[in-house]
């Protein structure tokens, strides 16, 4: 037993040695064979520390050792040793050696060797591609002259395998390849060899244990893991009919609804907008929404009661087993504490009846957080009760009923006292503070806050995603502070585009200041690069291709002219000219036709009904000159004079300006000439042309309504509708041949001839659908557009916000009101998407077809695939 006992014991101090080595080494020598150095390892002596010197290629730190000179210490010893493992575990080092080099009497001297460990030089990759590159460059965070050690190495590998496995790639491997540099010693670049493999999807998920509840609800309430794309409608569908035979009642007791549930959620599983991958997180994440979806639906007491995951032919399989317990339901729901407002009310708002499924998120809801503010929170925090609190507690619970008593604390009404602004660098805080409808010393309003906020969205300054309210209510004394937190995104717009007709290339160029400042133009400071922060809009365009065609546009936007009111003031002018090309003084062959005008609108916010009605007057003048110009216009020289007041009625009540998620716009207008012919007295029957339009009549009246709703999360429903229709005072004049509708294609269209309204509609060619005559387009005096899109965004970066979409649209323009036909229209279907850049402005690129053909336009075939390219909702 002795002998086994020697031989552990011998073992442990080989071990112990081993360890030591690993963190350096204690050399014992000389400086040479001639003069050794007599140490006896079994019997350490005391020496003192006579100098310690330092060699090798790092430089020594003697505040890390744990001895000085003139200290005595025993060689060896554990002073050396715990000198070399402080050394080593600073990971500064390649390797470390303390040396005796010299011993006079009892006095050593000591070296202390330190090998620099590799510094970085470069580092790239192998099995990536350019975009996944740049990403892991941001991510991995080292540079030229970090320090190469194994805790670096693996970080960076542990990094990799991270963004990988969260784009799929669970089995993803990474190695590390060190490269010795040519031309700097001791420095290596590093080469990270990626192996993706094959990206992970999930082949299925297994649930087992639901009866009350079907799989598809269930994997629906997963967000993010979804099932690998699957489309086999008619897989083993003559064993489904066998059973439905053979278990009638089965199939009598549920509605068609689950019947489609339970037959194509193991056929069927589309991925459009969520792809399938697995990654941990998320997995734990909708375990919790699976609960979260059993609570809804009355299951109070359902648990997970295992689950795993694991690779079955190089996709994940999950299997999840739950215990569903039984379903509850509400029962009696009484209210106590409520002095302000009766029982009955709060129960009207609450929404939920005797023997309705139990749901506490539908009853937290009902509280507190509906989206549309029908909520009981909102009742009493619209009127002031800040402190109000709604707890429900379940006081019964019987078989399968439960009695919740809603305990109110109603608190007493909060005044605002500061309202503050933080997070605006370029807008000054009075541009923000005029816009906000919470005023100090008003009782607190829940709705006032929300609408805030919706107003400072549509302002277009700030990051609409980012936007906050923090409240700091002080129940003592009854007040609360409001601090309105924004960051700045950038607001102004250049536009550069080119484009070739008939007459060559058409450059464009145009710029908007969306937050312009004129009175800090004659400050130095204030240009940065152009004064800005007074809400002011200043936008200039111009557009030309030398002789032939020439645009030019001025706008100028004082948001509240005086200061004191939200009256904008817009002046605007503009002057279009088109020529065949000759020299007007050298030329009798030149020919042209012009517009100028100019205009002045006043719009004006209004209250009532509600704060989101506006109010606009525009006076619009325009000068139309014709020489030698055939086409376009009624008469080849002459010239027209169009004075004319636009009213119209605007409720903008979308909530954000860029992805709107709910909310409506709706805009009616009218435009009025004075009926010139009336007031003389005139008999226009025999008129010329230039007689009847020296100055223009009509009354033109345009309705457009857009809604949107959230389907769910960031899917968006967007319904739009749009008529117009122009008149005239005198039949003998008729409709003028100025300022009609042209419809179809993608509405960019630039060139304003005369006056006419150009309205985009996918999947046909621009005026295609207005009527025409002799080959062409004549206009149209009244027209209607339907269009319903499907959303959703693929990013909401306020640097880059990009959305896609689905629609379908229908629409025509008439000449003739009599022959208006209001669902006779011309359709198309197709897919789109949307680039949001701060500079650019909203950028459009659609696919439409047409599915009709258009008589005497596309040759007896239906008008088929075209695409559209939009600029700030051209086609819209």
């Amino acid at each position: 037993m002795n002998f086994y006992k020697r031989i552990v014991l011998l073992l442990l101090v080989i071990a112990a040695a081993c360890m030591s080595i690993t963190y350096g080494q204690v050399v014992i020598g000389g400086d040479g064979e001639s003069d050794p150095i007599k140490i006896d390892y079994s019997n350490p002596k005391q020496y003192e520390i006579g100098g310690i010197t330092s060699s090798g290629t790092a430089p020594l730190d003697q505040r890390l050792l744990s001895f000085h000179v003139g200290d005595f210490i025993e060689i060896p010893g554990e002073q050396i040793s715990k000198s070399v493992k402080t050394l080593w575990k600073t990971g500064l080092y390649d390797d470390v050696e303390i040396t005796v080099t010299r011993i006079n009497g009892n006095v050593a001297f000591l070296d202390v060797r330190l090998e620099d460990r590799a510094r970085l030089i470069s580092f790239g990759f192998k099995g990536t591609t350019k975009s996944e590159e740049n990403d892991l460059r941001e991510k991995l965070r080292i540079s030229q002259g970090n320090i190469i050690n194994d805790n670096m190495k693996t970080t960076c590998i542990n990094t990799i395998r991270k963004y990988y496995v969260d784009k799929g790639f669970y089995s993803c491997t990474v190695d590390v390849k060190e490269i010795d540099d040519e031309k700097i010693k001791n420095a290596k670049n590093l080469l990270f060899d990626i192996k993706k493999s094959k990206k992970v999807r999930i082949s299925k998920i297994d649930i087992i244990g639901n009866e009350g509840v079907t799989d598809a609800v269930l994997l629906r309430s997963m967000k993010e893991t979804k099932e690998k794309f699957m489309f086999r409608p008619f897989w083993k569908m003559d064993t489904a009919i066998a059973y439905c035979l053979k278990h009638p009642g089965y199939y009598e007791s549920k509605d068609i609804k689950e019947h489609m549930d339970d037959y194509f959620s193991d056929r069927v599983k589309l991925r459009i907008f969520k792809k399938s991958k697995f990654t941990r997180e998320t997995y734990e994440d909708d375990k919790v929404k699976l609960i979260e979806r059993y609570n809804e639906l009355g299951y109070r007491d359902a648990v997970i009661v295992r689950d795993t995951f694991y690779l079955e032919d190089r996709d994940m399989r999950i299997d999840i087993e739950v215990n569903e317990g039984p379903q509850y339901y509400f029962r009696n729901i009484d209210f106590v504490g409520n002095t302000i407002y009766p029982t009955s009310l709060l129960k009207q708002l609450l929404g939920i009846e005797k023997g309705d499924v139990y749901n506490q998120t539908l009853l937290n809801k009902s509280l507190t957080m509906k989206e549309d503010g029908e909520d009981i929170a909102s009742l009493y925090m619209n009127n002031g009760y800040l402190f109000f609190n709604a707890n429900p507690v379940e006081v019964a619970i019987e078989n399968d009923s439960i009695d919740i008593e809603i305990r109110i604390r109603e608190g007493k009404q909060a005044r605002y006292n500061k309202i503050t602004i933080s997070g605006n660098t370029k807008t000054n805080d009075n541009v923000i503070m005029r816009e906000i409808t919470t005023i100090p010393g008003q009782l607190f309003n829940r709705s006032d806050i929300i609408r805030t906020q919706q107003v400072m969205m549509s302002l277009g300054y700030f990051n609409q995603e980012k936007m906050d309210v923090q409240p700091k209510p002080n129940e003592a004394d009854g007040t609360v502070d409001i601090n309105y937190v924004v960051e700045e995104t950038s607001s102004d717009q250049l536009s550069l585009s080119a484009g070739y007709g008939a007459t060559g290339f058409v450059i464009t160029a145009g710029i908007a200041f969306n937050n312009f400042s004129t009175r800090k133009l004659f400050k130095k400071d204030a240009w940065t690069p152009i004064p800005g922060g007074d809400g002011q809009r200043l936008a200039l365009n111009v557009s030309t291709n030398g002789l032939y065609y020439q645009y030019y546009n001025v706008s100028f936007t004082e948001p509240w002219l005086g200061g004191k009111k939200p009256n904008a003031l817009t002046i605007g002018a503009y002057y279009q000219k088109q020529t065949n090309g000759k020299k007007r003084k050298t030329d009798d062959a030149y020919a042209c036709s012009s517009i100028a005008g100019a205009s002045v609108s006043l719009v004006s916010k209004l209250k009532w009904p509600d704060d989101y009605f506006q109010m606009s007057h525009t006076l619009s003048y325009e000068y139309y000159t014709v020489k030698n110009w055939s086409g376009y216009y009624v008469f080849n020289n002459g010239y027209a004079n169009s004075l004319s007041y636009i009213f119209s009625l605007t409720r903008n009540s979308v909530n954000a300006p860029i992805y709107p998620r709910e909310g409506s716009n709706l805009t009616f207008s009218v435009q009025l000439t004075p009926p010139y012919s009336l007031i003389s007295g005139k008999d226009f029957t025999n008129a010329s042309d230039q007689e009847k339009y020296k100055w223009l009549e009509f009354h033109k009246w345009k309705f457009n309504a857009s809604w949107f709703t959230r389907i769910v999360d960031n899917l968006v429903l967007n319904i739009r509708f749009k008529m117009g229709f122009m008149g005239c005072y005198n039949k003998t004049i008729g409709i003028s041949p100025f300022g009609r509708f042209y419809l179809g294609g993608d509405g960019l269209s630039n060139f304003s001839y005369d006056g006419r309204e150009v309205i985009g509609m996918r999947g046909y060619d621009d005026e295609y659908l207005s009527p025409y005559l002799d080959g062409t387009s004549i206009g149209a005096s009244i027209y209607n557009k339907f269009t319903a899109e499907i959303r959703y965004p693929i990013t909401l970066n306020p640097s880059a916000t990009v959305y896609v979409l689905g629609f379908f649209e229908a629409g025509k323009g008439w000449i003739d009101k009599r022959q208006y036909s209001p669902f006779n229209l011309y359709k198309s279907a197709g897919l789109g998407v949307r680039v949001y850049l701060p500079m650019f402005g909203l950028l459009g690129f659609d696919w439409g077809y047409g599915f009709d053909e258009v008589p005497g336009r596309t040759n007896g075939k239906p008008s088929g695939s075209h695409f559209h390219i939009s600029i700030n909702q051209s086609i819209d």
